[in-house]
């Protein structure tokens, strides 16, 4: 947990960026038990690999997570709550992009039985459930609607994350639980095509889902992590939809050494990464310990302890506990 000045608060962050491939990727986790977090999502699959990627990730960190000490997997708010009081990290998975159901609306109850609790609908570009963020907007197909009810049904959160304007609209019509965006900032602050305008994120908090602010470079400001143009974005939200609706998906990858051959898939597979939206410069994100920087100064900003914990964890933990079953 971080430390504000009335005492320890829960931290909860939606989303980490890494590629999972190897044991090594896993042991990179330490970074975000070492600065408090005490629950952290890990992506285990995303569109650009095949669908088949996303067991062998989740066969490799479920192997880990019970062989290793100090985390737990989870799969209920009380199971996490069990885990901070032993002194654990809890950890679930996300997916990002429907590629990974093959096809299958089957498929959703089983990622769910192995822990993953939320799931993007397309990432950056369109597949046969939704459209991506840098594609034609196509908006969400048939099956993608039934992709929607069968989250619904299974309990997994509908993200709207990396998916074109139209899906997200559509998602949030269609779905009869709160839907998130797990790492999205404010494209009124930052005009990117990952990020989002603010009628999505208006759209979002209605059905009582959150917008999680991320640290990502590109997205934040011109090859900029601070915590001060973090926290623009999550005030932007704050005065946009209230602070029930704000959250954290911080996106870090660890950098050092460099995650498992990511900089040959981003070569390989540009369409995904547009050369306009990211220059070549590179990627920089901002570390899990920024997070306590970024507490600061929301509380320096004039923003009360209710609000900077319901920013850090209270709210998507809000979230789980309505829509995970």
């Amino acid at each position: 947990m971080l430390t504000l000045a009335g005492g320890k608060t829960f931290v909860w962050d939606n989303h980490a960026g890494f590629e999972l491939r190897t044991a090594q990727d896993l042991e990179s986790i330490s970074e975000w038990k070492t600065a408090g977090v005490d629950f952290l999502s890990i992506n285990v699959g995303y569109d650009v690999r095949p669908w088949q990627s996303a067991i062998e990730a989740l066969a490799l960190a479920r192997n880990w997570l019970r062989r290793t000490s100090g985390y737990a997997l989870v799969s209920s708010v009380a199971e996490i709550d069990r885990a901070v009081t032993a002194g654990n990290m809890a950890v679930a998975f996300d997916i990002e992009g429907a590629n990974a159901l093959d096809g299958r609306l089957d498929m959703i109850g089983f990622y769910y039985d192995l822990g993953v609790r939320q799931m993007a609908l397309a990432y950056n570009v369109n597949n046969i459930v939704a459209g991506g963020c840098h594609d034609n907007d196509v908006g969400l197909s048939r099956f993608g609607r039934d992709v929607v009810a069968e989250m619904n049904a299974v309990g997994m959160i509908v993200d709207c994350s990396h998916c074109g304007y139209r899906t997200t609209l559509d998602a949030i019509a269609c779905s009869r639980e709160p839907v998130i965006f797990s790492h999205s900032n404010s494209r009124a602050l930052r005009d990117h095509e990952r990020n989002i305008w603010d009628d999505q994120a208006k759209a979002c908090a209605d059905t009582g889902g959150v917008i999680g602010v991320n640290g990502i470079s590109h997205f934040v400001g011109d090859d900029d992590v601070s915590a001060a143009s973090i926290v623009d974005h999550i005030e932007h939200y704050l005065a946009l939809v209230g602070p029930k609706h704000v959250g954290i998906g911080l996106d870090h990858f660890p950098q050092t050494p460099e995650p498992s051959g990511f900089n040959d898939t981003l070569v390989a597979n540009q369409q995904y990464w547009p050369a306009a939206q990211y220059p070549a410069t590179g990627l920089r994100c901002a570390v899990p310990g920024a997070l306590q920087e970024v507490a600061r100064t929301l509380h320096q900003r004039g923003h009360s302890e209710a609000v900077i914990s319901a920013v850090l964890g209270g709210n998507f933990r809000r979230v789980a506990s309505a829509v995970w079953q």
